[in-house]
């Protein structure tokens, strides 16, 4: 059975994420004391007892849920990512009530369930999408830090952290996008994150085409501040996996842009981050570009730097976003987990791929997560054995197809 019947009384069952409110009663007014909606799933409360519900995934002909109901309980479909749901209610043989999803000029809420950079900048476009494809009216919630990022970009949605209570029209659809645990969880993401891109991923949870679609976002001053050319590095992580751990890259490939006329710029947040004792500390000879400012201000960092050396995660994110090419170090992600790029430098002689592999879940709280070889010698291989060599020859190509493209304009 595809769907939960709950008391009206009680909270539906499933939900994998603290991070979002249950819902609550069905918002919307069908006919002879009907409710429904979709938020959060297709939900149906009956006003009589032996009225019988079913509900219908229109795109694959699947019947979903087909029972008798008692008065003022509410089904609620286990799937919770999108679904072109038909819904009808029956008295005996009597068609109550009938309903196919249509969102048009309806009001539906896309609540981000990850405050990380990354995730939001890989997951606006497929918002976007939603919204062209259904012209619904879109309320986006997201942490306040990333809303000047793309308010202007994206001037047909309206961004909220939802801690005002919403009035108007009630809302006619919610969808929870996010990474729900266990990751083999199939009620709330229709598919894996380890098997699927990050842009993906959010594509199939809101129905829309699965493509690559580079975001748009806002930068706080189009006008170049720094004198001379430049490269934006950004060394930091959220876990020590992240990291180019090769002792010698950071400092060797600063020295080498800087040979070959650049200034170099680190960019992160933190100038140092990591645990106690073993910290990761930015490379000598960079400039000091951290410190708390906003993503818009780096974003018009970027924008005017020949291009872009960083890790997997938010900043590279934004690199890309902007439009500056993008150097990417990683090991602990296969390529196809990121946007495309022709600068993906990875080791494959060495242990890579883990955040990939369906036999593990990476664990946010654990900074020191190397599944594979967290007690030997070989701890975050995957990057150890990621040479400066193999680095500085990426970045020169990447030099060399500058001048080429400089020299053809």
């Amino acid at each position: 059975m595809n769907s939960t019947v709950n008391p009206a009384s009680g909270a539906q069952r499933g939900l994998q994420s603290a991070t979002f409110a249950q819902p609550g009663a069905p918002a919307l007014a069908g006919p002879e004391g009907i409710r429904y909606d979709f938020n959060f799933g297709c939900r149906v409360q009956v006003p009589k007892d032996g009225w019988r519900v079913r509900m219908h995934d229109l795109d694959t002909a699947n019947t979903l849920f087909d029972e008798v109901m008692n008065a003022g309980e509410i089904a609620a479909s286990r799937r919770k990512y999108y679904v072109r749901f038909l819904l009808e209610v029956f008295d005996g043989a009597r068609l109550v009530f009938s309903h196919s999803f249509d969102a048009a000029g309806r009001r539906v809420r896309v609540e981000v369930g990850s405050n990380a950079i990354g995730d939001a900048i890989a997951w606006m476009p497929a918002f976007e999408a939603f919204r062209a494809q259904h012209d619904c009216a879109l309320t986006v919630w997201m942490a306040a830090s990333l809303h000047a990022l793309f308010a202007a970009s994206y001037p047909a949605i309206v961004f909220t952290t939802g801690a005002v209570e919403e009035t108007g029209e009630p809302v006619y659809a919610t969808y929870r996008v996010g990474a729900y645990r266990p990751l083999s969880d199939r009620d709330h993401q229709p598919t894996d994150l380890r098997v699927s891109n990050l842009q993906d991923f959010a594509s199939y949870m809101l129905g829309v085409p699965a493509l690559e679609r580079r975001p748009r976002v806002s930068v706080a001053n189009p006008e170049r501040t720094i004198a001379g050319r430049y490269v934006c590095i950004a060394t930091q992580a959220s876990s020590q996996c992240k990291y180019w751990n090769n002792p010698h890259g950071w400092p060797t490939l600063v020295a080498h842009l800087k040979a070959r006329g650049y200034r170099v710029l680190c960019i992160d947040r933190d100038r140092e981050y990591g645990l106690p004792g073993e910290l990761n500390v930015m490379p000598a000879g960079a400039e000091d570009f951290t410190g708390a400012r906003p993503l818009e201000e780096r974003a018009s960092l970027l924008a005017h730097a020949d291009f872009f050396v960083g890790l997997g995660s938010g900043l590279s994110w934004l690199a890309w976003a902007v439009g500056v090419p993008v150097v990417l170090i990683s090991g602990f992600s296969h390529p196809k987990a990121e946007f495309h790029t022709p600068w993906r430098v990875i080791n494959f002689h060495a242990c890579n791929s883990c955040y990939n592999d369906t036999r593990y879940e990476s664990d946010d709280s654990d900074f020191g997560w190397c599944p594979r070889h967290a007690g030997d010698a070989f701890r975050y291989q995957c990057t150890k054995a990621i040479t400066p060599a193999h680095v500085t020859g990426v970045v020169d190509r990447v030099i060399a197809a500058l001048g080429a493209a400089h020299q053809d304009e």
